[in-house]
Formats: structure tokens, C-alpha cells, sequence
């Protein structure tokens, strides 16, 4: 068993254990990916301020989001296609988050579905909503979510239409994986991964198969998926199903001031500063750099959680000093599902809690409630002076 550290440590192993289509569809962005690299590389011009002769004894990182106790405020992000990159993956990791005392939130394109997912788990989860042009769908899966159970709704805002992502289209990325002679060599290297993958009935998108009209296999499935995302999804509807859904509502996808002031108008709980980890707008402004202007503008108005580019405790620590009550790991959580299934999901949660807690004390706090902007060093310029 390999020493893990840190968050590459699982990377590195997850990169030889999965197929090159799923760890590419993991660990990429659209077009020139500026805004995928961004969003990692600038929490570096983020410095901490070390203060010492601090009591440090009786330290925690319990904190609260929308409500709800979590051990750190750290959330698992909803992902697609996460059952592909380890057999029954969103059940593992639902599972280790709940063990652990996260929330963990599932996609609408899982392959478990929120039945299946219900079934393996004995405390409620988030769900994650793509709205589709099929409003009988929409309707259907905001049901099932009440009947599962789940106390959360995350509605993500910035899917109306589908980025380019270059990697995608070359590997031809489906679900079950199609077996061409490159998908055939690439898998003749990953047996672990291809014996569980046997052993599970679950391939597929699994809230979709048997619930959308006419989509009954995947060759359907593909077709339904393709033409379905509403490119019509405004704040009326996002009010429609705000309405529907009559529970916690958490809007996924802002990455502007304006767009946060409509999720405070519409009276969303909370809102998730992203730009959907850089495989949208490619260009866009990084999640952490877009994140002070948003609080300064909103924030004792509503909740507002962090998303995109966390490796590690530290940028979970810079993210709630700029001011986020709660935060979303992605593909932190996919490479230790990819590298080590749920047992990998634990070990990239204890690495970043150990690295909040540890960093936090260094900088002066035993609570993490308490941490604020006076922990950091901030670049002139690093919120934009823009022309």
C-alpha cells in the first residue's frame, strides 16, 4: 500500500488505474483550458500569515452548511459519469462522505441512481438538477429526489448548452466506453478496473435509463442526452422550480456579482461561485478570483459556497477566508474514487481535513469559524482592476 500524503499522491495512482477516456473526462477543461489551469494555479498568489504564541489546543472544524453540521465545510461536488471511473462510484463515495460527515451531492448524469444511491446509504444526500427541455423528466426526477429523500436541491445554471472539450470528442468518451482499437488497447491495461466494472448491472446513466420517454439502452440514451439541455433555462424558471422542489435550494454555476444579486432576489439559499471546474466558458475569470466580489456584494444575504480548483486543504482555508461559508471538492474526491474506490474517497478527505485543520492553526485559529481575509496576503490586484 502506497504512503499518501496529499491529494497528487491519489492522482498519480488513479491516472494508471482508469481508462484514459474517463481520466481525461475528469481531468480536463474546454478549449485551450486557461480557465481549468487558472483555477488551480491562482490560489498560489494567495500567501497565509503565519502568528504564533497561539493556544492551539482544542481546535475544530465542525462548522454548518445551509444549515446542516458537517465535520469540515467541505461538500463532494456533484460529478458525472462518476460510477465509470470506479464500479458503483457515487454509491463508494456517498458512502465515505457520509462516514466522514460531509454532504455529498449527486449528479443528475450518474450512473447510480438516487434510488440506488438511497438504498446504499442511511443519511440524506444532495442532488444535483440539469434542466432538460423534457419538463415531464424535470418534474419526474425533482419527485424522486423528495421521495429519496435528499435535503438539498443543487440546480446548476451554466449547462444550458455544452462547452467544447476537445479531449472528449477525440476519445470518443461514452458510457459503457465504445470498443474501438484504441479503447481496446487503453483497457488491456486496466484489468482491476475492468473486473469491477463486470461485476456491477449499473453502466449507464442511471436516473435516465427507464425514466426519460423513448430512452431504454444507451444508443438512445446518447441521442435523448445530446438534445435535451434547456437552452431556455432562465430566473422564471429557476423560480418554477424553486417552487416545485419546496426545500433548500442551492444555484450552482455563478460566477458573476449580477447573477448573485438575481439568486438573492429569487430567494435561493445558497449559491455556488463555479464556472463548472473550467469545461464551460473557457476564458472566464478563475472561481477564486471571482469569489471576493461576490461576497462583497451578497454575502450576509445569502450562503455563499466555493467551487473549482481545490487540491487541498490550504485552498479550502484561502476559500473561506475571502469569505465562503462552505466549499466543493470535485476531482479531489474522483482520483482517490479512481485510485482506491471508497477507501480512496476517505483518504482525500482525511488529507484535506489534516491540512484545514494544521493550516488554520498556523495561522492563528483553533475554530474555523473564525477565520476571516486577516489570515491572508493578498496581491494588489489579484480581485481585478478592471478596464
Amino acid at each position: 500500500m502506497p504512503i499518501i500524503t496529499n491529494i497528487d499522491d491519489l492522482k498519480r495512482i488513479y491516472k494508471r488505474r482508469v481508462p484514459k477516456m474517463f481520466y481525461d473526462y475528469c481531468e480536463s477543461g474546454s478549449w485551450s483550458e486557461q480557465t481549468f489551469r487558472e483555477n488551480v494555479s491562482d490560489f498560489q498568489d494567495l500567501h497565509l500569515r503565519q502568528r504564533v504564541a497561539v493556544d492551539l489546543s482544542e481546535r475544530t472544524t465542525a462548522s454548518q452548511m445551509i444549515g446542516q453540521d458537517v465535520t469540515m465545510p467541505v461538500a463532494l461536488a456533484p460529478v458525472g459519469l462518476t460510477g465509470m471511473q470506479s464500479a458503483d462510484g457515487e454509491i463508494k463515495a456517498a458512502r465515505a462522505a457520509e462516514k466522514f460527515g460531509v454532504p455529498s451531492t449527486l449528479s443528475t448524469m450518474s450512473i447510480c441512481s438516487l434510488e440506488d444511491v438511497a438504498e446504499a446509504t442511511t443519511k440524506p444526500f444532495w442532488f444535483q438538477l440539469y434542466v432538460m427541455r423534457d419538463q415531464d423528466f424535470v418534474a419526474d426526477i425533482i419527485q424522486r429526489a423528495k421521495d429519496v429523500k435528499c435535503s438539498a436541491l443543487v440546480l446548476t445554471l451554466d449547462l444550458q448548452i455544452l462547452g467544447q472539450r476537445h479531449k472528449d470528442l477525440k476519445n470518443g468518451l461514452s458510457t459503457p466506453p465504445k470498443l474501438t482499437i484504441p479503447t481496446l488497447i487503453d483497457l488491456s491495461t486496466k484489468w482491476a478496473w475492468g473486473l469491477q466494472m463486470l461485476g456491477t448491472k449499473r453502466k449507464g446513466f442511471g436516473n435516465i435509463v427507464g425514466h426519460a420517454k423513448g430512452v431504454t439502452d444507451t444508443g438512445s440514451l446518447m441521442e435523448w442526452t445530446a438534445a435535451q439541455f434547456d437552452p431556455q433555462l432562465d430566473w422564471k424558471k429557476v423560480e418554477q422550480i424553486k417552487k416545485m422542489w419546496d426545500g433548500p435550494l442551492i444555484l450552482k454555476g455563478i460566477n458573476d456579482v449580477e447573477d448573485a444579486k438575481m439568486a438573492v432576489k429569487i430567494g435561493a439559499d445558497a449559491i455556488i461561485v463555479s464556472n463548472h471546474g473550467g469545461r464551460q466558458l473557457d476564458g472566464a475569470l478563475s472561481s477564486i478570483r471571482a469569489l471576493p466580489a461576490i461576497v462583497e456584494a451578497v454575502g450576509d444575504k445569502i450562503e455563499v459556497h466555493f467551487d473549482g480548483g481545490i487540491r487541498s486543504g490550504q485552498d479550502v482555508l484561502k476559500a473561506l477566508a475571502l469569505g465562503a461559508k462552505g466549499t466543493y471538492i470535485g476531482r479531489a474526491f474522483i482520483y482517490g474514487l479512481g485510485a482506491m474506490g471508497e477507501q480512496g474517497v476517505t483518504k482525500a478527505l482525511e488529507v484535506i481535513h489534516n491540512e484545514l485543520d494544521l493550516s488554520a492553526a498556523f495561522c492563528g485559529h483553533r475554530d474555523i469559524n473564525t477565520v476571516d481575509r486577516d489570515i491572508l496576503l493578498i496581491p494588489k490586484g489579484f480581485e481585478g482592476d478592471w478596464v
